[in-house]
């Protein structure tokens, strides 16, 4: 079956969100508002959603992997969030306040207390708000304008980070000294020049390309599990953090994805590694936006307000950007967020909780491979905690180069057989599993499989 073919089927199966697509065409450019929303020949639009289940516009039902892009850990609407949100609005009586509140600091305590590297929070409104709040506080504290990331590694849609993420191998250079490549139009020169690429999982390469930066670069950023699947090297994320600590750059773990999916304190707890700065997202919010920086009192203090100076206050004494990194944001810290966020993690806390989403999420795993090695098709799945890929190789992926060698064509067949046998993830993403898959969600994603493969392979 061709790729045009599952497309078509897929339309002939969703035709309310095909019309819905084309209206929203007229008015959001592309019908999405964001891209990652998108696939062909178009995305499936949602009117519901329960437990681990989501239904379309037609009444489909789909067994959610997908979950907000992994936010959902609880699944979705779990009476715990609904209810911590419920209470919060009643009981004080508005959305918002727009001034310190009590969550802040019962929210950033609870932080400090599951992550190693975290001694004091601040928040902002997404994960990419996060990494730039993290990039800039690091800048602000080495003084010097470089930053270092890793290929394949994908850190928010902004200018600095918006480079070799998903790079034409053509373009991206030699592995020893890979090139940065621009994701998007629009990016400034400054950003190509002032930023160093490093290659994941290559702990030689990767010291040699930063000693010879060293005295530029301020920070390096990484996934401490690219993409939320392949996970660094015990080894090399050790010596990484022996070497940024040499060398007097700052070691930024962006656990967007991770935090609270390997484990309760994220990548930083399961590795034994402290980076100096950790940015947080997603299961965070407990389905809300939100994002988190965290690190180093000496760190996050440069944050903190000089004797009240403020950057819209009209003043004549000197210029407060001479002292104070500014931060800000008017939905910063939302107490509606932190109580759905709150309730999340004391979910996530009880007994057997994670325990029970990690099996299901192993059993999955092995029951998929077991399937396709059945069939003679190379497989692997690969991940860390409640979030995994299928990859269709049999040579080990560590890092962006390898991942491309598998065969995408394969996997994206597989993804639009799934769509139509009720499996919602969008092509060619991650799955992300929740607290409510069960047993019963695992065998119908067994079959669906089975049925997809079928398919996709005749």
């Amino acid at each position: 079956m061709t790729m045009s073919e599952s497309e078509n089927l897929l339309s002939h199966s969703t035709p309310k969100s095909a019309e819905y697509f084309r209206k929203a065409c007229e008015w959001i450019p592309g019908g999405v508002t964001a891209n990652i929303k998108y696939f062909a020949p178009h995305p499936i639009a949602m009117k519901k959603g329960k437990g681990s289940k989501l239904y379309d516009l037609d009444g489909n039902e789909y067994i959610d992997y997908l979950l907000s892009y992994g936010a959902l850990i609880l699944g979705h609407g779990h009476p715990e969030v609904l209810r911590a949100v419920e209470s919060q609005i009643k009981e004080s009586g508005t959305t918002t306040f727009g001034t310190p509140h009590e969550l802040e600091t019962i929210m950033a305590q609870t932080l400090v207390n599951l992550y190693p590297g975290i001694e004091m929070v601040r928040y902002t409104n997404s994960g990419l708000e996060a990494t730039l709040l993290a990039i800039r506080i690091a800048m602000a504290y080495t003084g010097k304008t470089k930053l270092a990331k890793f290929e394949g590694h994908y850190h928010g849609s902004y200018d600095q980070v918006l480079l070799s993420v998903n790079p034409d191998l053509d373009k991206a250079g030699e592995l020893t000294c890979p090139h940065a490549v621009p994701e998007s139009l629009g990016i400034p020169d400054y950003y190509v020049q002032n930023t160093v690429i490093l290659p994941f999982n290559d702990i030689e390469t990767t010291e040699a390309i930063l000693r010879k930066h060293q005295n530029d670069v301020a920070a390096v950023i990484l996934e401490p599990v690219q993409g939320g699947f392949i996970p660094a090297d015990p080894d090399f994320i050790q010596k990484l953090r022996e070497l940024t600590n040499e060398l007097g750059i700052l070691l930024i773990f962006d656990e967007v994805k991770t935090g609270f999916r390997v484990s309760l304190g994220g990548a930083q707890e399961i590795y034994g590694v402290k980076p100096d700065l950790t940015a947080l997202g997603k299961v965070l919010g407990g389905g809300f936006p939100i994002g988190a920086v965290g690190g180093k009192r000496e760190l996050m203090l440069i944050s903190a307000p000089n004797q009240g100076q403020d950057l819209f206050a009209v003043k004549k004494h000197e210029n407060a950007a001479k002292h104070t990194l500014f931060h800000s944001g008017t939905y910063n810290g939302h107490p509606i967020v932190l109580a759905a966020g709150l309730a999340t993690i004391e979910v996530l806390k009880s007994e057997g909780v994670m325990e029970s989403l990690f099996h299901h999420t192993t059993t999955l795993r092995k029951e998929l491979e077991a399937l396709y090695h059945s069939y003679g098709v190379p497989m692997q799945t690969l991940g860390m905690g409640s979030i995994f890929n299928i990859i269709f190789t049999d040579q080990p992926v560590k890092n962006y180069r390898d991942m491309v060698k598998a065969d995408m064509a394969l996997r994206k067949k597989i993804d639009y057989e799934l769509l139509r046998a009720g499996i919602y993830i969008k092509p060619l993403n991650r799955y992300s599993m929740s607290i409510v898959h069960d047993e019963k969600d695992i065998e119908r994603t067994i079959e669906a499989h089975e049925i997809a493969l079928k398919h996709a392979c005749c």
